[in-house]
């Protein structure tokens, strides 16, 4: 794999602070980062500082920033409805290893909020989230296998670490024991007959779990009808349906991707934005299926016919305070408007910016989200009489795109003070502005310039 060394360099030069602060890490860290798509090169960003749509690493250096928390902050940073909310609570006891008021009064927000919330449960992030929505499921019904569709990403629990990233039958990671495959039934999204074959003959499916936006948080783009026709087959069956909307949830509408599409799903798996910028997330769904959690003080009852569900700092009161004065905010609907509005902007800006230049690729994404697919089969280019010609739905392109196009992409916008969150895509906030789209847009420009210098993307004429 060729590296632009040059770029590199001056990269490194930019940020002395930064390069101190890894050597540090790895001398410390197992992998020298904190989460893997923090790895980086020749650095990860060591981040000082966040206000609104931007951030400063320790270097001083500026980013507009659609990371954005992973995904976490639909009001960007240090918020002051969030920061007072935390100082307020703050000097009160960060934990109790108690509930609280605001425990309560966070989840009858959500309840307000989303659609399938009979219920609420806590936990403390999306894949925790996950993994109890699984165990709900199998519990209700007294099955075993999940059926989950290549491409969609559930969090990095066993169940679901294989099968979201190409090639979609390898494993996920070291270190989990064959037999769990054995539990997951995987399948390409968008084929409901294929989905009316699977239910049809297997007898031991637990529940159906996907993204509603489509593979990473819309990347695979994935048609509405084809929830409603999953609603109706799982329905029929009577096989759970588990939303995952760890990313949606709050940030499509206030009630999530399921209130957007009118499919109202058994259980949902909720984070990220849910606790405004803090750790925090939640299951949600029928209350029957989550009475499963209920202590009846039958001793037989409580110790074997319940769902077990522990967790120290669930629903602590930090990430409570954050979380309600964020979902007052999401209730009014506006920032998720506004920021709906500047991903617009930006889909429309940098769509001009490739037909401009004549990149075979094209930028998109649901609601506040932002894709970009850089085609680089020359076959599908030269058959192509337009750019509308290289739209595709298949998971594999777009979640394919070569690794070293990637890298150099995301450098090349993290040197110019951009940053994203991961592939090609990031997210876009309701602090976000018009002066961060022009400048952000001249970002992208210059980077697909160097890409185009690089033979890295093809283009069209």
């Amino acid at each position: 794999m060729s590296k632009n060394n040059d770029l590199i360099n001056a990269y490194a030069a930019k940020r002395p602070l930064s390069t101190n602060w890894f050597k540090r890490a790895r001398a410390v860290l197992g992998g020298g980062v904190g989460h893997d798509l923090r790895h980086f090169e020749p650095m990860p960003l060591y981040i000082e500082r966040g206000v609104g749509g931007r951030k400063w690493d320790v270097d001083g250096n500026e980013y507009i920033d659609f990371l954005g928390g992973n995904g976490a902050l639909l009001l960007g940073h240090a918020p002051p409805e969030i920061v007072a909310a935390i100082t307020e609570t703050v000097g009160r006891g960060t934990h109790f290893g108690n509930d609280h008021p605001l425990h309560i009064e966070w989840a009858e927000l959500v309840q307000q909020l989303i659609p399938s919330a009979e219920r609420v449960r806590f936990v403390n992030s999306g894949t925790e989230a996950t993994l109890l929505a699984i165990r709900l499921a199998r519990a209700f019904t007294g099955r075993n296998k999940v059926l989950r569709f290549e491409g969609h990403f559930h969090g990095w629990h066993d169940d679901v670490v294989h099968g979201f990233h190409p090639p979609f039958d390898a494993d996920g990671s070291l270190g989990v024991p064959p037999h769990v495959r054995d539990q997951m039934v995987a399948i390409p999204d968008g084929d409901l007959d294929l989905v009316e074959d699977v239910l049809s003959r297997e007898d031991d499916i637990a529940a159906a779990i996907l993204e509603p936006s489509g593979a990473s948080w819309g990347r695979v783009p994935l048609d509405p009808a084809f929830l409603r026709g999953l609603r109706e087959l799982t329905t029929r069956h009577k096989v759970p349906l588990i939303f995952d909307e760890v990313v949606t949830g709050f940030r499509f509408s206030p009630g999530g991707a399921q209130q957007l599409y009118g499919v109202v799903p058994d259980l949902s798996s909720l984070a990220k934005i849910i606790a405004g910028g803090m750790p925090g997330g939640a299951v949600v769904g029928k209350a029957k299926i989550l009475s499963l959690f209920d202590i009846t003080g039958d001793g037989h009852h409580d110790r074997h016919k319940r769902v077990v569900h522990f967790g120290t700092f669930n629903a602590s009161p930090l990430s409570a305070a954050a979380g309600i004065a964020l979902l007052r905010r999401v209730a009014t609907g506006e920032p998720i408007e506004q920021a709906n509005a500047v991903a617009q902007q930006l889909h429309a800006a940098w769509n001009l910016v490739l037909e401009r230049q004549g990149i075979a690729g094209y930028v998109y994404g649901p609601s506040s989200t932002l894709h970009v697919y850089f085609e680089t089969d020359e076959d599908r280019v030269r058959n192509a009489s337009t750019r509308d010609d290289l739209h595709t739905t298949d998971a594999s392109r777009l979640k394919g795109m070569p690794a070293e196009l990637i890298l150099e992409y995301q450098r090349q916008l993290r040197y110019r003070g951009v940053d994203i969150m991961s592939s090609t895509g990031g997210v876009v906030s309701a602090a976000h502005t018009k002066l961060d789209v022009e400048q952000t847009t001249a970002v992208f420009e210059q980077t697909v310039t160097a890409l185009i210098d690089q033979r890295l993307v093809l283009t069209m004429r």
